[in-house]
């Protein structure tokens, strides 16, 4: 019996060697690792500053954070996303709304907000950051976005969760910044690479990058000139925000770091598995994604017809492959019911749901392991 996910976590030796280092080391967290980690990502994105933290979501909530975004503030965001994208505003106690997606792609429409925008701005409720998801690390028009960032003057976090190893049609790396204030990147184990769970802020704000690390711990902070009081020695500390626990380990850097040395080669997998799925996929009674050449792929989203969606997942599922369905639009969910989204109020993003199956796509998939999946799409789909 085949067991083939639609994601999995590459490790090698070099990779366990890295953590054991780690395990012989004096530091398994605050340590070396942590700073080498971050140096090894801003160089890869060709951002000045990286900080790392716990997670993609506490990334999110942090970027918050560290933009001063907060209660009477909205943001917006894409509902074609997993529920961070959205609950980092709540937690902050801004409010969120959506602009539809691409029925073509699931990244955010330019038009729809274009138009929002413009509506928003006559009604004096214009947002104070827009989060924007590449979805399935395909990268949104980010130069087009750069613009009515600075007309209407919103700040952008890049939720890049999908995307390290991208890059953008003029050529830069996700990561850069060029495009925004913040990005934020994911490395759960499906994704581009993996510390177990963690996260990255990248930015090139001097400003900013300091007060995400000091929030990601504690709110606390050494720094006599940042202090309000006259410091008692060197042991002495000051908490002068309500900041979290949201630092990464030691463990998990020295893993992320050795990962990052291999990201280009699982790009080219990646592409080239998209690339073969599409050639093999074409004629059948399936929507394909396009492709895309500066994607990071870390989905391959086809859709069916929505009729035949649940048949078609359970017998790819019965037939061993974990195919599975990205993602159930944000605003659909029960708790944005509460907040007073409805369906109907996007309906690119829920005719993009509808009939959307996600196939394996990671760099270890080997080619009679992705035959195998085409043979059992065709027969599914009969």
């Amino acid at each position: 019996m085949h067991n083939i996910p639609y994601g999995r976590q590459n490790i090698n030796s070099d990779d366990i060697a890295a953590v054991v280092a780690v395990l012989h080391s004096p530091y398994l967290t605050q340590g070396p690792a942590i700073s080498h980690f971050e140096e090894a990502i801003r160089g890869y994105c060709g951002s000045k500053y990286a900080v790392a933290l716990s997670s993609g979501t506490a990334a999110l909530h942090i970027a918050m954070m560290a933009l001063d975004i907060g209660k009477g503030d909205c943001v917006w965001t894409c509902p074609m996303s997993f529920v961070a994208s959205s609950n980092c505003a709540l937690y902050v106690g801004a409010s969120i709304d959506f602009v539809d997606c691409e029925q073509s792609t699931g990244n955010i429409d330019i038009a729809a907000l274009h138009a929002k925008l413009k509506e928003a701005e006559g009604a004096e409720r214009l947002p104070k950051a827009i989060v924007v998801i590449h979805f399935s690390g395909r990268t949104c028009n980010m130069e087009e976005i750069h613009k009515l960032s600075k007309h209407y003057g919103f700040k952008v976090i890049e939720d890049a969760a999908h995307a390290l190893g991208a890059s953008y049609i003029s050529g830069e790396k996700v990561g850069c910044n060029k495009y925004a204030d913040i990005t934020m990147l994911s490395f759960h184990p499906v994704k581009s690479i993996t510390t177990g769970e963690g996260g990255v802020l990248t930015t090139n704000n001097h400003e900013i990058a300091e007060r995400i690390a000091m929030l990601r711990t504690h709110g606390i902070t050494r720094d006599e000139d940042k202090m309000q009081g006259e410091s008692h020695g060197a042991w002495y500390y000051e908490q002068i925000e309500l900041g979290y626990h949201y630092r990464m380990t030691d463990i998990q850097a020295a893993l992320g770091r050795s990962q990052l040395r291999r990201l280009d080669d699982f790009i080219v997998k990646r592409r080239t598995i998209a690339a073969h799925y599409h050639n093999s996929l074409a004629g059948m009674q399936i929507t394909l994604p396009q492709l895309d050449a500066n994607s990071a792929w870390h989905l391959y989203v086809i859709h069916v017809d929505d009729k035949k969606r649940r048949h078609v997942f359970d017998y790819m599922r019965e037939s061993g492959i974990g195919v599975n369905v990205h993602y159930i639009p944000i605003h659909t969910q029960p708790y944005y019911a509460k907040l007073g989204f409805k369906q109907g109020n996007f309906p690119n993003a829920e005719k993009f749901y509808a009939g959307a199956i996600s196939l394996p796509i990671f760099p270890t998939l080997q080619e009679d392991e992705q035959e195998y999946v085409i043979e059992k799409l065709q027969e599914a789909l009969k």
